[in-house]
């Protein structure tokens, strides 16, 4: 189910590995059961914090970049989860055409498109790239840093279909997340698998949502293996109608923020905890680590300043921010030669196919990763191939210590399908 991988291996999360090693068979058997009645997102990537006394995820991706940070021995996994899927949705595809995001200039997220085709190319299908771009009107290649060349091509769209001039696709894979709205081009494709469906995009999701799904998943699991959830889930408040430009709404925010660290604290208090609780603010339809600001206490809201005000007013796409989500602050007490950082999850389907660190040396252990400076570095493979090893010490094992990020990894993958269920407008409703 998860590959074999070295991690930082730091971090004293030895007894919640323990339990969870211990049950693997009935974990393995509970995540069985769940596919069997829900539809996985088609791929999906988490950001997990490892705090050492938690383990958590604090973001879900469905529309992942990044593809090109795994490394080549990862592209086995990916490739037969990638098989598994469109065999799943289209067995008789042929074609599959990619929409990436509009920001052509930004060659390392390009690397990641390439990557993407690369991986179903090597599942059998024909792969092109047609943007969305107004500005690609013809067939236009771009260099990338590593040498290789990717080629955009303007989609064409008739009443039923979209495509290119010469290509026909029977699946459309979005690695675009819409945050700006769906465009008209996208809607009404009756007759095409579109993967992700338009509203697992920003312009449709809400954090809050999503983790309100995790809350009720991480509950199930938690009475499973007989664990309080709080050790597998990031509490959270939401706020609606804030205005940072303006100042206004931050009553809302106050008050939510003050109830979260509250809660927090009283955790603290039952588990022994010697760390200072903290709060993060995002923009509840936010990405790319846009909008997001750390609060340690409530008084600091009183002295936000301008430049504050101004980077969490407007996200990605020029979008104004107005709901946010408070979410509980999870440290990390993972490491890459001193630098603070966060494994990141890659699941395609149901599978987990790998991963990587995102590490920033100018970022503290309760602060947002997600921001420039940031570096990846590749989960690497094991030379041995065994998957977790059962009877090694918790904490000496990082197979061990990776087949819990793939658990955490799989939980979020759940409660976004839960999520995409809830709000499908296609969807049939019984009474």
């Amino acid at each position: 189910m998860v590959p074999h991988l070295v991690t930082a291996l730091t971090g004293p999360i030895n007894e919640l590995e323990q339990r969870i090693l211990d049950s693997m068979p009935a974990i393995e058997r509970w995540f069985r059961l769940e596919w069997m009645e829900h539809t996985p997102p088609f791929y999906t990537s988490v950001d997990i914090r490892n705090a050492g006394f938690k383990l958590a995820p604090v973001d879900t991706n469905l529309c992942p970049g990044g593809w090109n940070n795994l490394t080549t021995a990862m592209l086995p996994l990916a490739v037969q989860a990638a098989q598994a899927a469109i065999e799943k949705i289209c067995p008789e595809a042929k074609n599959l055409l990619i929409i990436p995001e509009n920001h052509t200039r930004n060659t390392f997220y390009l690397s990641n498109v390439l990557q993407l085709q690369r991986i179903f190319g090597m599942a059998g299908l024909n792969v092109r790239i047609g943007s969305i771009h107004p500005e690609i009107r013809e067939s236009t290649p771009i260099a990338l840093p590593d040498g290789e060349t990717i080629v955009l091509e303007p989609v064409v769209r008739n009443r039923r279909r979209l495509g290119l001039k010469d290509f026909d696709p029977c699946t459309i894979l979005l690695n675009n997340d819409l945050s700006a709205g769906a465009p008209g081009i996208l809607e009404d494709l009756h007759e095409q698998f579109l993967l992700p469906p338009l509203h697992a995009g920003w312009s449709v999701r809400r954090k809050s949502r999503h983790f309100q799904s995790y809350e009720e998943v991480a509950k199930r699991f938690g009475k499973l293996l007989g664990i309080d959830p709080w050790l597998i889930n990031p509490m959270f408040n939401q706020c609606g109608e804030v205005n940072f430009a303006e100042g206004t709404g931050l009553d809302c925010l106050r008050g939510n923020v003050d109830a979260l660290l509250t809660r927090i604290r009283r955790k603290y208090k039952e588990y022994g905890i010697n760390e200072k609780p903290f709060v993060v603010v995002k923009a509840d339809n936010g990405t790319y680590g846009m909008g997001i600001m750390t609060v340690r206490d409530v008084a600091d809201l009183d002295q936000i300043n301008r430049k504050t005000r101004n980077k969490m007013s407007v996200i990605k796409d020029g979008q104004e921010v107005s709901d946010v989500i408070i979410q509980e602050g999870v440290i990390t007490h993972e490491r890459i030669q001193a630098a603070v950082a966060e494994p990141v999850v890659y699941m395609m389907d149901r599978y987990v196919v790998g991963g990587f660190y995102r590490v920033h040396a100018e970022r503290g252990v309760d602060e947002n990763l997600n921001a420039p400076g940031s570096s990846f570095v590749p989960l690497a493979f094991e030379e041995s191939a065994h998957l977790p090893q059962p009877g090694a010490k918790p904490g000496a094992s990082a197979p061990n210590r990776f087949y819990m990020y793939g658990v955490i990894g799989r939980l979020a993958m759940l409660a976004a399908s839960y999520e995409l269920e809830a709000t499908d407008p296609d969807a049939e409703v019984y009474d």
